[in-house]
């Protein structure tokens, strides 16, 4: 687990957080014990490929002042793909949701924060292929509840109301009888700035074939709340094999523009996308621009101000598994109004 950071002057330095951990699938930094500072949670996959073994594991990051121990809060579940924090029973301390990803056997689970740094572990779902857990207050009642997207057999969003307690009530908000569509992921925003949380599902995990081409049923899904746990799906964006979403203000108008990486396309084609944004013109309308080519096969992207400028940038991280891999990178910045984004459009 590597920590990127920027020194005076602007230069990044590579600092190593965590070792032996094995296919690292996400980390989150939240302060997790109270003393005020950030911690990192790291969710473990174990095995990058297939896998249906007790391989995953969580495990924290704690922050000392002067380095980061490790410490395991969960080790007896399949691949863990996800993991976010939150007081998710009230109780003033900080719980944590789990994608236990697996491969045909999988989970969502809440862990409960008992005080003394254990965690009890609930199930509230029994499906593989859980991605991501994005927290939010999805229905405006003053608590957390949980949204997760499981893509292996199902290919649903799903949210969990937090009835207080500890007590969750699961609602579908999303379904497809398109088995081959690829949810890819899923990413908490207030896309038309309404006050209520909204959720971006990237559609276009193709890596299960080596020769896979991008489809017409690729792109981006913007899950639209509109209260009571209705949730109204609209296409924003055809996009072959997009893999990741992020949202930021990209060009400083004031609302959420969204960002796109594909992992598998046609990359023999050079001037095939691998990167693009999607600009909100504020009336629930986007336009797709390609920000660059290269480098290919990007798994996550996020957007925040890394120069201070009040424009959001983006960082993007490849990963290679399935050719060709002529064009690469292993963590890549785009700057907002640098000049170094190269803006055409994708109709």
């Amino acid at each position: 687990m590597l920590w990127y950071r920027q020194a005076p002057g602007g230069a990044w330095e590579e600092r190593v957080l965590g070792e032996d951990l094995v296919a690292p699938a996400h980390a989150t930094a939240l302060d997790i014990d109270g003393d005020d500072d950030l911690d990192v949670v790291v969710s473990v996959l174990g095995n990058l490929m297939p896998d249906d073994g007790v391989i995953g594991r969580v495990v924290l990051l704690e922050n000392d002042g002067d380095a980061f121990k490790a410490r395991i809060l969960l080790d007896d579940v399949r691949r863990v793909a996800d993991v976010q924090g939150g007081d998710l029973d009230g109780d003033g301390d900080v719980d944590l949701a789990v994608a236990v990803f697996g491969y045909s056997h999988g989970q969502i689970l809440w862990l409960e924060n008992d005080g003394s740094g254990r965690f009890r572990e609930h199930e509230l779902l029994a499906s593989a292929g859980t991605i991501h857990v994005p927290l939010a207050d999805y229905d405006g009642d003053g608590d957390l509840d949980i949204a997760a997207v499981v893509s292996q057999n199902d290919e649903e969003v799903w949210g969990f109301e937090n009835l207080g307690g500890g007590a969750f009530e699961a609602h579908r908000l999303y379904y497809t009888t398109n088995f081959d569509i690829g949810t890819a992921g899923l990413a908490q925003t207030d896309l038309d700035g309404d006050g209520d949380p909204d959720l971006l599902l990237p559609v276009g995990d193709n890596m299960e074939d080596i020769y896979s081409y991008p489809q017409p049923y690729h792109g981006c899904l913007w899950l639209e709340n509109k209260g009571g746990w209705k949730f109204e799906t609209k296409r924003i964006a055809t996009f072959g094999g997009t893999y990741a979403a992020g949202a930021g203000d990209l060009d400083a108008d004031g609302d959420q523009d969204v960002v796109l990486v594909s992992m598998v396309n046609e990359w023999d084609r050079p001037e095939n996308a691998s990167i693009v944004w999607l600009e909100n013109d504020g009336s629930e309308q986007f336009r797709t621009w390609q920000i660059d080519e290269s480098p290919t096969h990007l798994i996550t992207v996020a957007c925040g101000d890394l120069d201070a400028d009040g424009r959001a940038d983006i960082v993007a991280g490849g990963c290679y598994t399935l050719g060709p891999l002529a064009r690469v990178g292993r963590v890549t910045a785009w700057m907002s109004g640098s000049g170094s984004k190269r803006a055409e459009p994708r109709d």
